[in-house]
């Protein structure tokens, strides 16, 4: 099994046992070093991925190897296509779906999300003392191509202050240089928003 697999797998089941992967929910990427990328297929429990279960495509989307020909890759394929074009250093992608990312996406305005200004930050590469980083959000269209087309256009004209997305009710995008990297960033930024969400309910000001 390939190595880009194994760790996607062990992302997998790390996230499913926090409750952002539930059922077959989510999805993963990475480059693999063969050429093109692995994605996890359609239709699969992200808590029981093995290496069947995954899809190696170009960044055109033609399949360059698939565990049998029934197989899907995800159908949000067309995000990660989008976002490996715009960074030509992202090595993997996660997109998770957990609660807090979905209530945090109703707080957005004109198409940002305000973090505020945690520590956590440094972690995705704001090493400045209390950064103004806005996430952006992009709304959940039922076509996913045409929510692929709204975020490369915007991230190739706007790249953002760190590396994720928001699509409203419809979980973050999070991507790093390597499949390690896009975890601690997915980790972090849900920190974030579990911050964001108990700090509201807190009555604190300043948190959105």
């Amino acid at each position: 099994m390939a190595d880009e697999r194994k760790a996607l797998i062990a992302a997998a089941c790390h996230f499913y046992q926090r409750g952002w992967m539930v059922g077959t929910a989510g999805n993963l990427s990475a480059r693999s070093a063969n050429g093109g990328f692995w994605i996890t297929a359609s239709g699969r429990h992200k808590g029981e991925l093995d290496e069947l279960d995954f899809i190696r495509l170009d960044l055109d989307g033609m399949v360059l190897e698939a565990p049998d020909v029934a197989a899907r890759p995800s159908a949000e394929t067309s995000i990660h296509q989008a976002i490996y074009r715009c960074f030509p250093e992202a090595g993997a992608i996660y997109h998770v779906h957990s609660v807090e990312a979905n209530v945090v996406s109703h707080w957005a305005a004109d198409g940002r999300l305000r973090l505020p200004a945690l520590e956590m930050l440094k972690g995705l590469g704001r090493w400045e003392a209390e950064p103004a980083v806005d996430l952006p959000v992009f709304e959940n269209l039922p076509h996913v191509p045409d929510i692929a087309r709204r975020i490369e256009a915007q991230l190739q004209e706007a790249p953002p202050a760190v590396p994720a997305l928001l699509i409203h009710l419809h979980g973050a995008t999070v991507w790093g240089p390597s499949p390690r990297a896009a975890l601690h960033h997915t980790e972090l930024l849900e920190y974030i928003f579990r911050f964001m969400v108990t700090a509201r309910m807190a009555g604190l000001g300043g948190t959105q």
